[in-house]
């Protein structure tokens, strides 16, 4: 079995922070995606456009808060791989953008 991080709970408490602050971009991703999967064939790729730079913008948010507090660290890559795995485990679709 692996140990837990000792990044996990600042990981969590940042997701946390992430979700409170976007709740609206986190509204309108999960609507998007209702959207798009109901959309005709007409406008099926302009849906899944919106739909994906709703997502690459959270993406995007979650990274800069990363790297905001991983440079302030010796051990970066712990922590990266730590925060990485959080935002996975609630947002996996967003995750799956993350450098």
């Amino acid at each position: 079995m692996f140990a837990r991080s000792r990044y996990r709970s600042i990981a969590d408490a940042q997701v946390d922070l992430f979700a409170r602050e976007h709740v609206e971009l986190l509204t309108r991703i999960a609507d998007l995606r209702v959207a798009y999967n109901r959309t005709d064939r007409d406008d099926a790729e302009e849906a899944f456009g919106d739909y994906t730079d709703a997502q690459a913008l959270a993406s995007e948010l979650l990274e800069e808060m990363r790297d905001h507090y991983a440079r302030t660290l010796d051990d970066r890559e712990e922590y990266v791989a730590t925060f990485n795995r959080v935002v996975k485990r609630r947002y996996p679709l967003i995750a799956a953008e993350l450098d």
